[in-house]
């Protein structure tokens, strides 16, 4: 039981991570920029997020989750300034062909950034509250519920492993002018989905 509540874990997880928005662009623009490590690192920060969301659906904690959701205005407001101050940033940021020196403090940035990011996002526990229901979870035991979110952790983790590779593998052969116009390309996508989460106010 314990076995298949795990692998269902892991299609949620990737199936939430998967669709391209401001994460993925981000998670991208750093692979490029600055090389594997800092994407997936990045991604990882975006699969904890997903499980404290899947956690909190899981155990019905109803009061935080209201809290949440009640809340929609304002983390929709302080992400879309993030967004928009990223996509900044990224935009007239320097293009460079070699990837970044891996160094601590940097990685953690790189997390927290996304992690935080992602959890401005209240609608994904809306998403894992229909889906938990969907799958017949409400009555689960809490054991069940970390299983399952363990899942999430890992699917989640397992998609973000996937595209770093894939967009790792065409960092070798991008030359500075490409990677100059990608920084400006991302940080506009970037920018305008942070005036599309102002649009939602």
């Amino acid at each position: 039981m314990q076995i298949f509540l795990f692998l269902k874990g892991i299609l949620i997880g990737f199936s939430i991570a998967a669709p391209v928005g401001p994460i993925g662009v981000l998670v991208i623009k750093r692979t490029l920029s600055q090389g594997r490590i800092y994407g997936i690192v990045s991604g990882v920060g975006a699969a904890s997020a997903d499980a404290v969301y899947g956690l909190i659906a899981g155990l019905g904690l109803t009061f935080i989750t209201n809290f949440f959701i009640g809340q929609q205005f304002w983390f929709h407001l302080v992400g879309g300034a993030f967004l928009c101050y990223l996509g900044i940033k990224i935009a007239i940021s320097e293009a460079s062909e070699n990837p970044a020196r891996v160094q601590g403090q940097h990685l953690f940035g790189a997390y927290s950034s996304v992690f935080l990011l992602t959890l401005t996002n209240p609608i994904t526990i809306l998403s894992f509250v229909g889906i938990f229901s969907g799958i017949g979870l409400t009555q689960a035991s809490e054991g069940s519920v970390v299983t399952l979110v363990l899942g999430v952790f890992i699917g989640s983790g397992i998609w973000w492993l996937l595209l770093c590779f894939v967009v790792g593998l065409f960092r070798e052969v991008l030359k500075k002018p490409i990677l100059i116009w990608i920084n400006r390309l991302s940080g506009l996508i970037i920018f305008l989905f942070g005036i599309y989460s102002f649009w939602g106010l």
